[in-house]
């Protein structure tokens, strides 16, 4: 059976990574939802939903409002979700590294 999933609460924060760059993540806890977003491309529908990824974050670790970093990309959730699930976060750090620039962009993903 599928997931329901609702929509995040605005604001959204995307977390963008460039290539070659590492982000060090101590999530606090996390959200799993949709995103409503409008597309800039030519011919793109005025509005979607995709799928997020929400890791909320002490704000030593990010000052800035809001306390979370929205994550979009589908391959790598899909090897975060099933950990964050087994609690992974409580006594780990999930470090993120960007391979590539979209839409073939991929992060690879550590737990340390």
């Amino acid at each position: 059976m599928a997931e329901e999933l609702a929509i995040l609460p605005e604001p959204y924060e995307f977390l963008e990574l460039k290539d070659g760059e590492t982000r060090r993540l101590r999530i606090q806890r996390y959200e799993y939802g949709l995103a409503v977003i409008k597309p800039r491309y030519y011919a793109a529908p005025a509005q979607k939903e995709i799928k997020v990824l929400r890791f909320h974050m002490d704000p030593k670790d990010k000052p800035t409002a809001p306390h979370y970093w929205d994550f979009t990309s589908g391959t790598a959730i899909a090897s975060i979700l099933p950990m964050l699930k087994a609690n992974y976060h409580r006594t780990k750090v999930l470090q993120l590294k960007a391979q590539g620039e979209a839409p073939k962009k991929r992060f690879t993903v550590e737990w340390i």
